[in-house]
């Protein structure tokens, strides 16, 4: 009797793997189908339903896939054999009405959750059946991507964090965001899709936390060598924690100034958390404007006088004033100042032209004859 052979080391690798994958996956949360914020839950859920939407023509086609390569296999001597079979009416009603109803669905659930879930739109509800009271004021905060770290402004409470955000729950909160060099992405899985940040622009968030925890935000678009360490803390409390916090926070700490945020605005890795006790009235509108270093023109007024320099129409391109006896570019010409430029490639002489001369003369192709212009004490060139 022979004995047994020994499993081979790659199979009881391959084993071992798929042993192990249930454990592995038990340590994977399911943040985006079940989070801690309504419009994100509101997102999870257009997913698995848009997920099983597509589903109900995927499983039944990698059924039937499997179902006629059994019965239609060649050791299978009972199937039907018609060889002159090529059309079926009843078949391609069901091969084009399902996709088509699928996708007419997708399409009706896509245009109305985009409306919905606009992030520039202020949310309606805090959680299901809880619409926001009139009376609620959305919780304001700012938010300016730097490299590589996340700066939060309170506006209303006159604080400033570096690499943490503190959320009431059940409160709406308003995000104003922008960048202080390249674009980013602000996402909190937790709490709401996510949204770019860019330098120059303000773009808008409105989401609602439902959850008191700990939670976390990453930024979701490369932005270079710190990318990977740029993540802040998300902390989730009812609003009297976070009013507490709010007034502790103002108790003590720095000032975030013009010169407080230059600094900050270098790039850095790994940066822990700060807390500043008082904010500079206007900074994040200069942030947006790229305007807060001392001297620089903030994009508004340059535009503003830009227009207003051109009465109202089109800005010049070039601002720089004209010198004496400058001829004028042609953006600040009257039309009746403007001439035509002779054509460089135009035949130079009318013996000259193509078709001028028999059948084979070399100006015949010659379509792009250009004259050269010659540098100071050199000949001037001809090139075809």
């Amino acid at each position: 009797m022979s004995p047994v052979p020994a499993l081979r080391p790659p199979r009881l690798k391959a084993v071992s793997a798929f042993a192990m994958l249930p454990l592995l996956l038990g340590g994977c949360g399911m943040t985006v189908l079940d989070p801690a914020g309504d419009v994100a839950r509101q997102q999870g859920q257009l997913v698995m339903i848009s997920t099983g939407l597509m589903l109900l023509i995927i499983v039944p086609v990698m059924a039937l896939t499997i179902f006629f390569a059994w019965k239609y296999r060649q050791s299978n001597r009972d199937a039907d054999y018609d060889p002159e079979w090529d059309h079926s009416t009843q078949l391609e009603l069901a091969i084009w009405a399902a996709p088509l109803m699928i996708i007419i669905a997708l399409g009706a659930l896509t245009w109305t959750s985009t409306h919905l879930l606009d992030p520039y739109r202020p949310i309606e509800r805090t959680a299901p059946g809880k619409p926001v009271a009139g009376h609620v004021k959305p919780l304001e905060i700012q938010v300016v991507s730097l490299d590589w770290k996340w700066l939060f402004i309170y506006p209303e409470q006159g604080i400033a964090t570096v690499n943490l955000l503190a959320l009431p729950v059940d409160r709406p909160v308003r995000f104003r965001l922008t960048s202080s060099s390249v674009m980013n992405a602000f996402y909190v899985p937790e709490l709401a899709g996510m949204i770019y940040t860019m330098p120059g622009m303000e773009t808008k968030l409105h989401a609602v936390l439902n959850k008191a925890g700990q939670f976390e935000g990453i930024s979701s678009n490369y932005s270079g060598a710190g990318f990977s360490d740029m993540r802040f803390a998300v902390a989730g409390m009812d609003e009297g924690a976070f009013e507490r916090w709010a007034a502790g926070l103002r108790g003590g700490g720095g000032r975030l100034d013009a010169a407080e945020y230059l600094k900050l605005e270098r790039p850095s890795e790994k940066v822990p958390v700060i807390r500043y006790a008082a904010v500079e009235s206007g900074l994040f509108d200069r942030a947006v404007q790229m305007c807060v270093r001392p001297g620089q023109t903030c994009m508004a007024e340059t535009m503003h006088h830009d227009m207003m320099r051109g009465g109202g129409g089109h800005a010049p391109v070039n601002d720089a004033p004209q010198k004496p006896g400058e001829p004028e570019g042609g953006l600040l010409q009257s039309p009746e100042e403007h001439k035509t430029t002779p054509h460089q490639s135009a035949p130079h002489h009318p013996e000259a032209a193509p078709g001028g001369h028999a059948p084979g003369h070399q100006s015949n192709e010659n379509m792009t004859r250009n004259d050269i212009p010659a540098r100071p004490g050199a000949t001037p060139a001809t090139a075809a």
